[in-house]
Parts: C-alpha cells; sequence; structure tokens
C-alpha cells in the first residue's frame, strides 16, 4: 500500500450521524474557552503588559542559556532573550514587575546588577501600558480582519453557505486556541500568540477549502446523491490526505517542542494544539453544518437526505 493510500480511497465513514454530537461537543468547548476567558482572564506578556527592551553587546560570545539562568531567579517575572546581529548582541525583554515606578526601577537595576560591568548597555526602552493596548487592539482586529478576509475568499470561490460554515469553524478555532491560553497561564500572551492564532486559521482554511472543493466536484457528478451521502463521500475521499498532511506537521511540531528549547516549546505547543484543532473541525464541523443552511448548487435544490 502506497503512503498515500493509508486510507482506502473508497472508505464510508458516516461523519455526518455524529454531526449533533460533534455540534453539541464544540458548543460546550466554545462556550468553557469564552469562561475561562472572562473569568480566567490571560497571561500577558511584555508586548501587551509593558515592561523594559535592554539591548546589550558582551565581551564573548553570549551564552543565553547561561544568562537566562541567572535573570529567571531573580524572581521578577519570565524574562526573554534573544540573540541578533553578532552572537555577542543580545534583545533582553524585561517584564514590568511591581506597580510603582520605583518597583519596576529596582527591578532592572537587579538585571542590570546581574548581567555585570562587563557588559555593553546599547539601548534601554521602557514600553508603557499605552503601547501595550494598542498592540491589543491591533491584533483583535488583525484576526478579524483575517477571518472576514476568509470569509469573502470562500464566498466569492464557493456559495454563501460554504464561506458561513467555513468562517464559524474558524470562529470555534480560534476561540478554542484562545481558551487554551487562558487556562494554562504557563503560556504568556504575547505577538507569538497571536502568530499562533493566525496560523490556526490558515491551516484550518486550507484543509477545509480542500474538502469543499471535492464537495462542489462531487455536487457536479453525483447528481442522484443527497446532500449527507456527498458529504459524507467527500470527506472520505479527502481523509487521507488530510490526516496525512496533519500528520507530518504534527511530527515537525513535537520535534521543535521536545528539542527546541523552552523559548521554542512556548511558541509551538500551541500551535500544535491548533493544528489538531484545526483538523477536527476540517473534519468533523465544517462540512457536516452544510447540512443546514439550505444549499443549492446552480440553482439546484440538493436533497439532504437524513
Amino acid at each position: 500500500m502506497k503512503l498515500h493510500e493509508l486510507i482506502p480511497h473508497d472508505t464510508t465513514i458516516s461523519f455526518t450521524s455524529h454531526r449533533i454530537k460533534v455540534f453539541m461537543f464544540s458548543l460546550l468547548l466554545t462556550i468553557f474557552s469564552i469562561g475561562a476567558f472572562v473569568f480566567h482572564g490571560l497571561n500577558f506578556g511584555i508586548d501587551f503588559k509593558g515592561g523594559f527592551v535592554m539591548e546589550i553587546r558582551t565581551p564573548e560570545a553570549a551564552d543565553l542559556g547561561a544568562i537566562r539562568a541567572k535573570l529567571n531567579a531573580l524572581d521578577i517575572g519570565e524574562i526573554y532573550l534573544q540573540e541578533f546581529g553578532s552572537k555577542k548582541d543580545v534583545l533582553i525583554r524585561v517584564p514590568n514587575h511591581g506597580v510603582t515606578q520605583e518597583e519596576q526601577n529596582a527591578a532592572l537595576e537587579k538585571v542590570k546588577t546581574t548581567l555585570g560591568d562587563n557588559v555593553e548597555y546599547r539601548k534601554i526602552e521602557k514600553i508603557g501600558p499605552k503601547v501595550g493596548n494598542e498592540l491589543v487592539h491591533d491584533a483583535i482586529f488583525a484576526v478579524i480582519l483575517s477571518l472576514f478576509a476568509i470569509l469573502v475568499y470562500v464566498w466569492m470561490r464557493f456559495e454563501w453557505q460554504f464561506a458561513l460554515c467555513g468562517v464559524i469553524a474558524l470562529a470555534h478555532d480560534c476561540i478554542v486556541l484562545l481558551g487554551f491560553y487562558s487556562i494554562f497561564h504557563y503560556f504568556e500572551f504575547s505577538v507569538n500568540a497571536i502568530v499562533a492564532l493566525l496560523m490556526t486559521a490558515c491551516y484550518s482554511i486550507h484543509d477545509t477549502v480542500v474538502v469543499f472543493d471535492r464537495i462542489r466536484e462531487n455536487i457536479q457528478s453525483y447528481r442522484q446523491l443527497s446532500l449527507v451521502d456527498l458529504l459524507n463521500r467527500s470527506i472520505n475521499e479527502t481523509l487521507s490526505r488530510t490526516i496525512l498532511t496533519s500528520f507530518t506537521t504534527v511530527l515537525s511540531l513535537l520535534a521543535l517542542c521536545l528539542l527546541g528549547g523552552k523559548v521554542i516549546f512556548d511558541f509551538c505547543f500551541p500551535i500544535l494544539i491548533g493544528l489538531i484543532v484545526g483538523t477536527f473541525s476540517s473534519i468533523c464541523l465544517a462540512a457536516p453544518m452544510l447540512i443546514f443552511t439550505g444549499l443549492r448548487i446552480d440553482g439546484r435544490d440538493i436533497p439532504v437526505g437524513l
């Protein structure tokens, strides 16, 4: 058996027969995620809650692991380090610590004392709450604009029913991933989280469009089949491609999570969760929702066949 035929092309899994259970599960998961966001909030990173950004140059090639261990031992919040330019140049982001300006300045002095006198400070900037609020608004606008653009794209390529179901599935994926960040405060909600949300949306709609495209082809090829049979046939025919694509991506993300260190893990693991949720919605959520939309193709009513 060839790899791309791992799941036979003539598989006949009835995905639509469990649609009510799937919809209820997805609805409960969405409500739970919204509740977690409302009552538990998010663990905002320095990008949103403010802090200090420092650019330093060390006498020799910087040991990021050793520097990170020393700074995190100060107990002033999660400190992020990034190498840029040469191996001697390091970007350090220190979150706000304390409420008053004096407490924040004291935290900055702790960092300077820990780094020592042989470090050249090339730039020290403060990120205020105003900048953080602007980033929050820009991030929300970016996600909403992306969903709207996807809605328009799918609407132009397919019927409006496809666009509606696709965007509902995307919104579900983004809300669930947002709930993940809210429940697990270990993962800070930073600019990287916005990247994870957008990557989840892009990956999910890519899989969904593949299924939708097969549905449209089968509607033209099998005019005597009911909508339920068409949906099941289309999902099964694209199932091998969907599973194999998701599986290889999961393997790559797992390798990064396990071998890439803490910084890479914090970035990749939420994307892994988003990938799993997006694959689920593409197979079990987006297409079966078409049953309730009164789908018509080229002016032709398609019998549901429940």
